[in-house]
């Protein structure tokens, strides 16, 4: 079993109160908005070919500095896509397959 100390931490899945500067949160929110954007736009795609994927997220990277600083806000944010059963992600591969066949 691995120390708590020398355990990865997780990803942010929101950002964090203490944004240091207007502008650096402004940043940090339009790419979490621009992931979340995404997100939807790909639920919305995926919802409309009859596939849903139920764990998608956004989730922020993993602070840039350890300690007190880490509460700075991210530079980018990820689109999470979570997990799903085999017949779904079958049926995710043959629209990509029937997509790129165009």
């Amino acid at each position: 079993m691995t120390p708590p100390s020398q355990k990865p931490s997780h990803p942010r899945r929101t950002p964090q109160a203490n944004a240091p500067a207007p502008q650096a949160e402004h940043r940090a929110t339009a790419k979490i908005q621009e992931a979340v954007d995404a997100r939807d736009a790909l639920a919305a795609a995926l919802s409309g070919a009859g596939i849903q994927l139920p764990m998608m997220d956004v989730r922020t990277p993993w602070p840039d500095t350890e300690g007190d600083d880490s509460a700075r806000p991210a530079h980018y944010a990820l689109v999470h896509l979570g997990v799903c059963s085999a017949p779904v992600a079958l049926a995710l591969a043959a629209v990509v397959r029937n997509g790129t066949a165009r």
